[in-house]
């Protein structure tokens, strides 16, 4: 499960979240096609529908083109637009709930920010 992704969201979420990751990270930039929707429920065991569906976000959203009969593209300004969507939604939806198990913990901020990531 990636950052973005939550346990209790729909799978066409999670996927999407997966995606979104892949673009963000690099592995898909402007221009480059993406998985087909048959190759990428098959890696992820989920209904090509389902699939499809998370496709159908990033269209909805201007982040990718399907060229008929060849496949869907991430579009130019896709991965700049998809990360500041992206840091809304953690800092309107996440962050704060991030925030407040960090108080109920009784974490401090700094001890956090220094310690390594696994």
């Amino acid at each position: 499960m990636t950052a973005l992704e939550h346990e209790d969201s729909p799978v066409y979420l999670k996927l999407r979240a997966t995606i979104a990751a892949a673009i963000l990270r690099g592995e898909y930039r402007a221009g480059d096609q993406l998985p087909s929707v048959r190759a990428l429920a098959a890696e992820h065991g989920a209904n090509p529908l389902t699939v499809a569906k998370a496709y159908q976000s990033f269209q909805d959203d201007d982040y990718v083109e399907v060229r008929r009969g060849v496949g869907m593209f991430v579009l130019p300004g896709a991965v700049e637009r998809l990360r500041l969507a992206e840091r809304e939604r953690f800092l309107t939806g996440h962050w704060p709930r991030v925030r407040e198990h960090i108080a109920l913990l009784g974490l401090d901020l700094n001890e956090l920010l220094d310690r390594e990531i696994a």
